[in-house]
Parts: structure tokens; sequence; C-alpha cells
């Protein structure tokens, strides 16, 4: 269903080109779950995802242990990878080249890497987003940089200066980490949009609100107006990629607590994580449906 004018433009803007395949394939992230690896992947399978995005292993006896359950599971893999923006630029540089050749060496389908920093400058960033560049045209395996809080991308204006300086640059879309850094839902920067949207490959499907990162509960109603505007933006995405003829990727990222809100006193969750996840890929699979 269209709804919106990203959508309209995103749609005009390849009408030439004819889709091969509409698919969309769906992760779940293992962030805040307790169990072992395999009851994960066993659980995610179960759930109706895809694949799941992990946390790229370092240690050897981990990353042939979770590749043989996806191997069991038949699960694919998005692995996540990321610089430490407590550390001195070069340092971190040097120490994000190591664990991103590591992470490609385990042949995901995609790397999605938290990148630089807020607080290291325009070269600076750059360094990184030119090192990612080398190594996935080396490793044949893309990598997708998150818009994220903290990071090079925790803006949108921001994120467009790297995207106007590089044009191979290719995003990881978390909308909800900009809908609170600009405390709205975004619906007057439709301009700003599209171009964030035609370079995004990767959808983090979390739905943050004006006043913070994450909803209470995606299936409560009065989060409906904002459920609505996150999906249009992901369909936009969706419909950019498939007209591209790529399959759709999406992680639904709901948090744990820290993301969760908590009662007080008990840090009691006020909802369940892994409900929170599967409801919205079940809200997209109904929309793409429709």
């Amino acid at each position: 269903m269209i709804k919106n004018q990203i959508l309209v433009f995103i749609i005009i803007g390849f009408s030439g080109i004819i889709n091969a395949q509409k698919e969309v394939f769906f992760f779940q992230t293992n962030w805040g779950f307790n169990g072992q690896p395999e009851a994960f992947v066993k659980k995610a399978k179960k759930s109706g995802y895809d694949g799941v995005e992990i946390w790229a292993p370092k240690d050897s006896i981990k990353q042939i242990e979770i590749s043989n359950i996806l191997n069991n599971y038949n699960m694919k893999v998005i692995f996540l990878c990321g610089s430490n923006p407590s550390l001195t630029f070069k340092k971190s540089l040097d120490e994000y080249e190591k664990y991103l050749k590591n992470t490609l060496e385990l042949r995901p389908i995609a790397v999605n890497s938290h990148t630089g920093s807020d607080f290291y400058n325009f070269n600076q960033n750059m360094a990184f987003l030119e090192l990612a560049e080398k190594l996935s045209n080396e490793y044949k395996i893309p990598v997708y940089h998150e818009t994220h809080r903290g990071r090079f991308s925790y803006s949108i204006p921001e994120t467009i200066r790297y995207l106007e300086k590089k044009e191979t640059l290719n995003l990881t879309l978390d909308i909800s980490h900009w809908i609170v850094v600009h405390e709205s839902l975004l619906d007057n920067r439709e301009e700003f949009l599209k171009k964030i949207i035609q370079r995004s490959n990767h959808i983090h499907a979390r739905v943050g609100f004006e006043e913070g990162p994450q909803i209470n509960d995606p299936s409560a109603p009065e989060w409906e107006k904002v459920i609505e505007r996150h999906l249009d933006i992901w369909e936009a995405v969706i419909q950019k990629t498939w007209n591209e003829n790529k399959s759709a990727t999406i992680t639904t990222e709901f948090g744990p607590p820290g993301y969760m809100p908590t009662l007080p006193f008990t840090q009691k969750p006020v909802s369940d994580q892994w409900k929170a996840n599967v409801f919205i890929m079940n809200k997209l699979k109904k929309r793409i449906k429709e």
C-alpha cells in the first residue's frame, strides 16, 4: 500500500526497472537473549525468521559453533561489526580494520557496521568509510553503515554530508535513532529522506518516538500513528531495493531493558522484547502483501 510522498518518489524514480523477485528476508537480533546460541537460532527459526543478525564472534571456537548452528537450521546471517569510539582515532581505526577483516572472512550475506564517532572529525570518519569500502570490495561482501546515535551518521544533515562526498556509501537505515535525535516524525523532511532512502540497503526495524529510541509496546493502539510513519519509510526502502532487482533485508530490533522501558524499583520490562520484534515482523509482512 503506497501511502506517502517518499514511496511515490521511489517508484517514479525507478519506474523503468523491472522487479525480478519481490523477496524480503527477516532477521532476528540476539540482543538481550539470555540463552545459548542454538536455542536462539532455533527460536528465531520457529518464529518465522529467515536469519539472524549478531555481533561477529572473534573467538575461533565460537565462530565454528555459530557456523554449524546456522547450517543446521538453514538460517542466513548478517554480522555486526563496529569501531570503538572511546579510543583515539588511530587506535580505533586499526582495531576496526582487524575486526572487519575477521568478520568478512566468516562470509555473512552482509555486514552491518557501527562506524566512526560523532567526536571524530569529517576526514577521520571518512577514513573508516574508505577502509570499509576497500575491504568490502576485496571480500565481495556488502558492508552497510548503520544510521546510529554516537556515530558518523548520528543525524540526517550530517549523514547527507558523507553521502554527497562518497557516492558509493551504503546505509543500514535505523530511522528510530533519527526520530529521537530530531525530536520529530520527520513529516516535513521528505527531500532529506529521499536522499537517505536512495542509499539505504538494509533496515533495522525498531520504532522510536520524539522523546525516545523505542516505544514501550508496538501492539498498543496509542502508537499507531508512530508505527505507520515508520512503516511508510521502511516500505519505501523495500520498494527501492526491489526496483534494483535485489532482495530486501530487515532486522527487527526492539531491544532489552535499557531500550525497553521498565517499571520503577523492580526494573521489570513493561512488555516482551521477543513478542515486540515478532509483532513488527508480522506487521511488515502484512503491509508488504497489501
